[in-house]
């Protein structure tokens, strides 16, 4: 594990929650600790345990994982492509869209790995990608956010050829009823001379 100094933790908590315009009071009553043991933390003078983290991330409605790290309680794991990573330093992202996205990748990776269980010896044709291999559940994602893209197209094709069925029939009923319609009468017309 790195080596992590108790204060880079508290700086880290009072950045985040600076960040998320929360008081200290207000993260103090959320996480259900004290103000002046979150107040010692923040300091650097307090280390907090696993379960305090996990409050305290709770309350800034952050991943927990993103405090293990920075507490030094989980290392910051190399083999996850770089998704990990790049969510958490993206400043683009609230800490929530942050946690979200977390947690949707993280499912991707536990399908993928019930996945590679299933079928553990079974090989992968050309151009395939192995479960678990390197890029895949980037790959995993873009796919499912395309499949999500197609389903919304295929969708919006339907209703416009259900809107445009609907307006033929209506069509077809009003040139029905005009044909039929005994109160239309057919014109009159005047006698000719030949008459």
């Amino acid at each position: 594990m790195r080596n992590v100094t108790v204060n880079s933790i508290g700086e880290y908590i009072r950045e985040q929650r600076e960040q998320a315009k929360i008081s200290m009071r207000q993260l103090a009553q959320s996480a259900g600790v004290s103000n002046p043991y979150l107040s010692q933390i923040e300091r650097g003078l307090r280390k907090p345990s696993a379960d305090i983290l996990q409050q305290i991330a709770k309350g800034l409605r952050i991943s927990a994982e993103a405090l293990y790290v920075q507490a030094g309680i989980l290392e910051d794991r190399p083999a996850d492509s770089g998704v990990r990573s790049a969510l958490l330093a993206d400043p683009q992202l609230s800490e929530r869209q942050k946690q979200v996205l977390m947690e949707i990748y993280e499912s991707f990776r536990r399908e993928n790995a019930a996945a590679a269980e299933d079928t553990a010896e079974t090989p992968t044709g050309p151009g395939e990608l192995a479960v678990g291999a390197p890029g895949a559940e980037a790959d995993a994602l873009e796919a499912a956010a395309m499949e999500a893209a197609m389903d919304m197209e295929a969708a919006a094709a339907m209703e416009a050829e259900a809107e445009a069925a609907m307006e033929a029939e209506t069509a077809m009923e009003a040139e029905a009823a005009q044909t039929t319609d005994p109160q239309i009468v057919p014109p009159i017309r005047p006698n000719s001379a030949s008459d």
